[in-house]
């Protein structure tokens, strides 16, 4: 049976028009991988309830957590916690889940995070985490994202560009801001190959976003010469 515990929305970030990350108090501590999971429940008056799974964006605190959700228009869960649930409502969670798709930073090997839109939430986990507890970790990250009003945690990644922490690509496939340097368009395989992590250095992959740009990533890395079990994908739609 799913355990549920009431959390407190403490904090709350937009990300452009149609997405949002919700940062919530614990009810009882937690530890949570960077990658991973949770359930939000949402109960009506009339006892109908439903869930939908969030990935955290940010796992460094045990009191607290944060999770990033895109709204889908024909959603029953999404536009509720984008545009109606306010700092200071309770919201249910369970506890985090899943173990494939996580790093946790023992593994020194080099990372390459591959991110479509909202796909870029839990690999913020991770870009966070590295900053704490394994710095010198190679890490780099593609980012394709429409236009660059849907852009995910534009401050942090800034920071992260600002700093030369690690490389930072990001390709608009709708629209591009004047001064960038890429026209847009799709990722090819070409530019993918280019400016990952080769092959040779062997990194860990992980690709998250809709389910066509996910097989498309995954294809052309293992295709360049990752091997498969390198490649970590998690999708969505």
């Amino acid at each position: 049976m799913t355990e549920w515990q009431v959390t407190t929305v403490v904090a709350d970030t937009r990300h452009g028009p149609t997405a949002r990350s919700l940062r919530l108090a614990l009810a009882e501590p937690m530890h949570a991988v960077p990658g991973q999971h949770i359930d939000i429940r949402l109960t009506a008056e009339d006892g109908y309830s439903t869930a939908r799974t969030y990935s955290l964006s940010d796992v460094r605190e045990t009191r607290t957590v944060e999770v990033t959700v895109e709204r889908a228009e024909d959603g029953e869960v999404s536009p509720y916690l984008v545009d109606v649930v306010e700092v200071g409502e309770p919201l249910e969670v369970t506890r985090p889940h899943g173990g494939w798709f996580t790093w946790e930073g023992r593994d020194r090997r080099p990372v390459q995070l591959i991110a479509g839109g909202s796909g870029l939430a839990p690999l913020m986990s991770m870009l966070r985490s590295r900053e704490i507890i394994a710095p010198a970790t190679m890490f780099n990250l593609v980012y394709s994202l429409r236009t660059p009003e849907r852009t995910l945690f534009a401050d942090d990644l800034r920071q992260l560009m600002i700093h030369r922490r690690l490389p930072v690509h990001r390709a608009y496939t709708r629209s591009a801001p004047a001064d960038d340097d890429r026209p847009a368009g799709r990722l090819t395989a070409e530019e993918l190959c280019r400016i990952t992590i080769a092959p040779d250095h062997a990194p860990t992959v992980y690709i998250c976003g809709p389910n066509g740009f996910v097989e498309y990533c995954a294809t052309i890395m293992v295709g360049a010469g990752h091997r498969p079990e390198s490649v970590r994908t998690e999708r969505f739609g």
